[in-house]
């Protein structure tokens, strides 16, 4: 009995050691490679793993979430716990993404990782206004997209692409797009840092 008392003190005292974000997060992975005839988009959408710490991130992303792993058409996101990645979702429904594009492997790696660490980091202004990030490797050209919430609220997109701009340390201009723009394939950038 004596030892399941030290035991139980030992797990608590580890628990409480562990470093607590301030949301949970989840990783979702899609894989397009090998779509089936007739299948909607979303049906390779699975949702891999929520986390609450600093300590279950690293974890992760050591062992397993880096774009580098991913085979050619597939996505990795990182979506705050209880939003899908998908347009469909009522908190992404009436956002949209700013988007960055990398022909470089190893940029898209450092940008998703900073990308990653601000979100969980909580190092945007408007965080609230985030649903999270999506890693898309291709095999011209790779590319990064935050997704927010609410498009029509320019300010705070605004204070998001100067930001995520800043964070992965890119030169050239981004653009952000409504979710409704790209539903009818009108790609024009609405708003631009």
């Amino acid at each position: 009995m004596a030892s399941d008392g030290a035991a139980m003190d030992v797990s608590e005292a580890a628990a409480e050691q562990l470093h607590r974000l301030d949301k949970k997060w989840t990783f979702w992975f899609d894989n397009q490679s090998k779509p089936k005839q007739g299948a909607a988009w979303g049906n390779n959408l699975r949702d891999v793993y929520t986390f609450d710490t600093v300590e279950e991130f690293w974890c992760l992303y050591d062992h397993v979430f880096k774009p580098s792993k991913l085979p050619g058409n597939a996505d990795f996101h990182l979506f705050k716990a209880g939003v899908e990645p998908k347009w469909e979702d009522p908190q992404c429904a009436n956002g949209g993404k700013w988007t960055v594009t990398s022909s470089r492997k190893a940029g898209l790696e450092t940008m998703w990782l900073e990308t990653l660490m601000a979100l969980i980091g909580e190092q945007f202004d408007d965080a609230d206004e985030i649903c999270g990030v999506v890693a898309s490797v291709r095999q011209r050209q790779d590319k990064l997209s935050l997704w927010t919430k609410n498009a029509a609220n320019e300010a705070a997109q605004m204070s998001i692409g100067r930001k995520w701009k800043e964070i992965i340390d890119v030169t050239d201009k981004i653009t952000y797009n409504f979710h409704d723009d790209s539903k009818t394939r009108t790609t024009k950038g609405r708003y631009s840092v």
